[in-house]
């Protein structure tokens, strides 16, 4: 889906932002195979939406899928830290790949997660 600045939900306080650990494209193999892995620090939480930016085409959202674990698709957390699986809508990425777009969505730094403390969420 298509997404503006001002229809991601954020948390108050300072916010930080993250690229995955670990992309996957693989859109024939169905839904839900074209996802980022996220690793957050313990004792934040992450917006639930995060952003993919293609030079030139626009900002996608996603949603912010699968409950934080220590290990995900060979990925493993740091000490101290979870993992998250963003994923990422099929049709919409079988449609960058036909415009040429395929490796930008294959690069972690057109991915995006905002996250921010847990303490400053309840304000």
């Amino acid at each position: 889906m298509t997404c503006r600045g001002s229809n991601i939900v954020r948390a108050v306080g300072e916010r930080y932002y993250i690229h995955p650990q670990k992309i996957v494209v693989q859109p024939w193999r169905g839904e839900h195979h074209v996802y980022g892995i996220f690793m957050i620090p313990g004792g934040y939480l992450n917006d639930k939406l995060f952003t993919v930016t293609i030079e030139g085409v626009g900002t996608f959202c996603g949603f912010v899928d699968f409950a934080g674990t220590t290990v995900a698709d060979g990925v493993r957390a740091k000490p101290g830290y979870y993992l998250m699986k963003a994923l990422f809508q099929t049709r919409t990425a079988v449609w960058l790949i036909a415009q040429g777009k395929g490796d930008e969505l294959k690069q972690p730094s057109h991915w995006r997660l905002g996250y921010a403390k847990v303490e400053e969420l309840k304000r």
